[in-house]
């Protein structure tokens, strides 16, 4: 039983000892910012794609269903979630005035 608490008391110092270091913390923070980097970079992706692909459809004058489909719910929507910016949504609401073609 002594040496089951004193297994207890080394683990949970052991624990605190990792929580409490500045390693730690800054491990997670690495991995915060890889995270943020990679949104960034998805977001940048989905810009480009979202204005490519919506002025090649005003230029055209319209859109097929599925290439609006692609715009919108596949680049569009989870770019809006992810905090872009509104220069794609002036695209989006003049893609959503062209006439849907079948194609």
């Amino acid at each position: 039983m002594i040496f089951m608490e004193e297994w207890v008391k080394t683990a949970i110092t052991i624990v605190v000892a990792v929580v409490a270091s500045s390693g730690f913390w800054a491990f997670l923070q690495s991995i915060s910012d890889k995270k943020n980097a990679k949104t960034k970079m998805l977001v940048g992706l989905a810009h480009d794609r979202i204005m490519y692909l919506g002025m090649a459809a005003i230029e055209k004058g319209s859109i097929t269903r599925d290439e609006y489909e692609n715009l919108n719910t596949y680049l569009y929507q989870p770019y809006k979630k992810l905090g872009g910016n509104g220069v794609c949504e002036r695209i989006i609401k003049e893609v959503d005035k062209l006439p849907l073609i079948n194609g």
